[in-house]
């Protein structure tokens, strides 16, 4: 991915913006400050445009270690199976509370949903009696509650300083570990390196008795680990599902290459979404 960066003179690298959110900074920690950034409103509207490869690569969040998947980039996918995951990098999390009041007289708090599980407890105990408003990002939280009476952000301390807000509260996170994992997205996957990880989309036939059972034996019939495994309604028609399962292992090894040519009688629908180095957190 670095050789393929160095041979491209116009590189830009789509996130969740505004500036300042979290999406931003794993973007800055694996591209580095020297390309041009580019801020999208909505996890969809990255990952559809680097889809229509109208950016570089894009930067999009998966899943957090305390909360759990982003449900909005698995959903994201389903509309747009043709991007390709790069990368993955993971970003230590702290969430504190930005404002231009005192605790005591904040009346409402604006942040990510994801933002609001990581701090849920803090904010249970802290500011019961608060509303709590979710939007696009922490860094648009940020952003409305330097422009707003008597309210709060959930964000980065990152945000304080661009946005002129105080840190009220440091560290409101529940796990003190909290890390977010991204994916870098683009419109191809690079070769093995021996070491890579894969995620897959797919749907079974739910007419079927354990055709999810008998999809996921393939991988054990190869002796493939699986590392997660999340679903999400296919909007296909009612209770009708789109699994999303990572593997270790990427889709031109041999064991992985043939697993994946037997779970087609399983699947309605498969879609290597792409093969990646595995990182270490």
């Amino acid at each position: 991915m670095s050789a393929s960066i160095s041979l491209q003179s116009d590189v830009s690298v789509g996130y969740l913006g505004p500036p300042g959110t979290f999406s931003h900074q794993a973007s800055m920690k694996r591209f580095g400050d020297s390309l041009a950034y580019v801020p999208y409103p909505k996890i969809e509207d990255v990952i559809a445009a680097a889809a229509k490869e109208e950016i570089t690569y894009g930067v999009v969040p998966i899943e957090n270690s305390t909360f759990g998947a982003v449900v909005q980039t698995l959903d994201a996918f389903v509309d747009q199976p043709r991007v390709r995951i790069r990368a993955e990098v993971y970003l230590p999390v702290t969430q504190s509370l930005l404002s231009r009041y005192q605790l005591s007289a904040i009346r409402k708090v604006y942040s990510h949903p994801q933002a609001f599980g990581q701090s849920r407890q803090w904010l249970d105990q802290n500011l019961p009696n608060a509303s709590r408003i979710e939007v696009s990002s922490t860094a648009k939280a940020a952003e409305l509650a330097a422009a707003e009476t008597y309210t709060a952000a959930v964000s980065s301390e990152v945000c304080a300083a661009m946005y002129h807000l105080d840190v009220v509260a440091k560290d409101i996170t529940s796990a003190k570990d909290n890390t977010t994992r991204f994916f870098v997205l683009g419109q191809s996957s690079d070769l093995p390196t021996g070491d890579d990880k894969s995620l897959l989309m797919f749907t079974v036939d739910h007419r079927l008795p354990g055709a999810l059972c008998s999809a996921l034996d393939v991988f054990a019939k190869y002796k493939i680990n699986q590392t997660a495994i999340n679903s999400r309604p296919s909007r296909q028609r009612q209770w009708h599902y789109m699994f999303f399962v990572e593997i270790v292992g990427h889709e031109l090894d041999d064991n992985v290459a043939r697993a994946l040519e037997d779970i087609k009688s399983y699947c309605l629908d498969l879609v290597v979404l792409g093969s990646y180095p595995r990182q270490s957190y």
